[in-house]
């Protein structure tokens, strides 16, 4: 049972249906055999790369470990009638290249854009209080940001210029291997070539910033705090863009390197819109189903319930396939996995086959994470004190956005992530409040609503060795309500049912390594020539025939299916090489 759901709600037939639609939908039904060509471990995003491999021609399987398909990408009943997007729940940065290229429309993706997009109410002794709603209308954002400041309202264009200047110079770096600095010094000609022609994109991107390259270094480099004051005054605008740059990230605005964190949830693009942000149709596991379609159009083998334990390797140490939990062999020529780097590489792979200063490595990146994800049923919409609902109860621009609460100020944000550092969830947490079903109604009974509350900060160990049971959850989530509650009172009333997902039960779930949605922080340390470790962020492993294509390889975390693709085209060139 989920963690603080009332035992009169349990998961019922409703539940059980849903699961069983979705192991036929699968292609679960198909027959496992006893070698292919490619063998892909975890169906995050339905099996980053499977179509590619299985469109190039290479018999491909998916094997999943859960009942249903997308890693953390998934829609899941867990209060009957109530369809979540349980952990990831917003898309933006899938690569255009895999809608094209899978033609992911045809297989059944709908997106829901959302106009506006961000809603920042405020608590304040004024009737009503304020609040900060920004959407693509630029002139609207500026008169919204013009109740705080005028000097920000004028700014804030100069500011989607300058960041957008520098999404589209990194931007081409997504879709390609990191140069492989190992070959540059001690490979041999071919791979010194190659090697050369990988820095081609970096060299480009230097150049499209130019003169304003030291500036764009220190967005980088910098904490967001730092950035922000330099170009606004206003606490709210501030906070509610430096949400971007702290999510998911066990760190505050005023920690260096948080500028980049922003900067990966900004180099999205949804229908043509860079930036924009929007809903899946049917929930983010409808985006998992739709790679798994375009796979299984293509003949791939798609399985649910088929734990992998270990990497089958042969004599010469090359990987030959996977054994499965019950023992069952399954031999491929070549194995992708989609499991974090601490599962593939320190769990799933004999450690004798690896060199030590790379498992060293492995053991050392930073998992820190922050998040407790809460999915909430319930019966009405929430009325916030800075926007009240409409008689007729319908949803209201505002309800489509991400909202923003306890982000008055920055130092809101820095003395929660403080608390969260010393073991303490947050007394006062960051709450990013989503509700789908504003814009996608079919996920709730009529009148009724799904929730999302990505919350942070939690530690992942809690102060004193106390565990996270479920009076620790319940603790944590009751805290979270009461914030909820002082910006829309009756929301407390209005729960049917919830799901508390604490850092550790994020990476029992859906293995996320420390409860880390990106499979290891997004610091500059941890990216490009060093995700997941140095020499070895071109998606091989010291493993020949054994290929990393999760989060945890470049460029990170994110649905995004960049690293996926990426690693398929490189684990091509050596099939066919071979």
């Amino acid at each position: 049972m989920a963690a603080g759901l009332p035992a009169r709600l349990g998961t019922g037939r409703a539940a059980r249906g849903l699961r069983g639609r979705r192991l036929a939908h699968s292609g679960a039904a198909a027959r496992l055999q006893q070698e292919y060509d490619a063998v892909v471990i975890g169906a995050g995003n339905a099996g980053r790369g499977a179509a590619y491999l299985q469109r190039a021609g290479l018999r491909t399987a998916v094997l999943e470990k859960r009942h249903v398909l997308g890693g953390a990408a998934v829609t899941e009943e867990i209060v009957p009638g109530f369809k979540f997007s349980r952990a990831s729940y917003l898309l933006s940065l899938l690569r255009p290249q895999i809608y094209t290229e899978l033609e992911l429309r045809r297989h059944g993706l709908r997106v829901l854009p959302r106009d506006p997009y961000s809603f920042t109410p405020l608590l304040e002794d004024r009737s009503p209080p304020r609040s900060l709603l920004l959407g693509h209308d630029m002139a609207q954002t500026q008169r919204q940001i013009a109740q705080f400041s005028q000097k920000d309202a004028q700014a804030y264009p100069a500011y989607e210029a300058f960041m957008g200047r520098l999404v589209s110079a990194i931007d081409p770096l997504l879709d390609a291997p990191p140069v492989d600095t190992a070959a540059l010094g001690q490979g041999s000609l071919l791979q010194r070539l190659r090697a050369l022609r990988a820095l081609q994109p970096l060299l480009r991107a230097g150049l499209a910033l130019g003169r304003q390259l030291p500036r764009y270094y220190e967005v980088l480099t910098a904490p967001i705090s730092k950035i922000l004051d330099h170009w606004f005054e206003s606490e709210p605008l501030k906070a509610t863009l430096a949400t971007d740059a702290v999510i998911g990230a066990m760190s505050s605005p005023h920690s260096p390197g948080s500028g980049y964190v922003l900067l990966h949830h900004v180099m999205g693009e949804l229908e043509g819109r860079r930036g924009a942000w929007g809903y899946v149709a049917g929930g983010m596991g409808a985006l998992s189903q739709a790679i798994a379609r375009a796979a299984a159009s293509r003949g791939a083998h798609i399985f649910t319930e088929k734990a992998v334990c270990r990497v089958l390797l042969g004599r010469d140490g090359q990987a030959q396939g996977v054994v499965l939990r019950d023992g069952t062999e399954v031999r491929s020529k070549v194995v992708l996995s989609n499991a974090s780097p601490q599962i593939t590489f320190l769990e799933l792979t004999p450690q004798e086959q690896l060199p030590e200063d790379f498992a060293r490595r492995i053991r050392r990146v930073d998992t820190r994470s922050p998040v407790t994800k809460i999915n909430v049923a319930v019966d009405r919409l929430p009325s916030f004190l800075a926007a009240p609902n409409a008689r007729d109860g319908q949803p209201l621009p505002h309800h489509q956005c991400s909202i923003h609460l306890n982000c008055e100020g920055t130092h809101l944000l820095h003395q929660a992530y403080t608390e969260a550092a010393g073991g303490h969830p947050s007394s006062r947490p960051m709450i990013e409040l989503c509700i789908p079903s504003a814009l996608d109604p079919g996920l709730a009974p009529r009148g009724c609503h799904v929730v999302s509350l990505f919350t942070q900060y939690t530690p992942y160990e809690l102060a004193g060795g106390r565990p996270w049971d479920e009076q620790a959850r319940n603790a944590y989530a009751d805290t979270v309500f009461d914030c909820i509650e002082a910006y829309a009172p009756g929301f407390k009333a209005s729960v049917i049912g919830r799901d508390i997902l604490a850092p550790p039960d994020l990476e029992r779930v859906f293995g996320l390594p420390g409860g880390n949605i990106f499979h290891g922080g997004m610091s500059l340390d941890q990216l490009y020539f060093a995700r997941p470790a140095p020499s070895y962020s071109g998606y091989r492993s010291p493993v020949p025939g054994l290929y990393l294509c999760g989060s945890g390889a470049h460029p990170g975390g994110g649905v995004m299916g960049a690293a996926g693709r990426n690693a398929a085209w490189v684990a091509l060139g050596d099939f066919k090489r071979r």
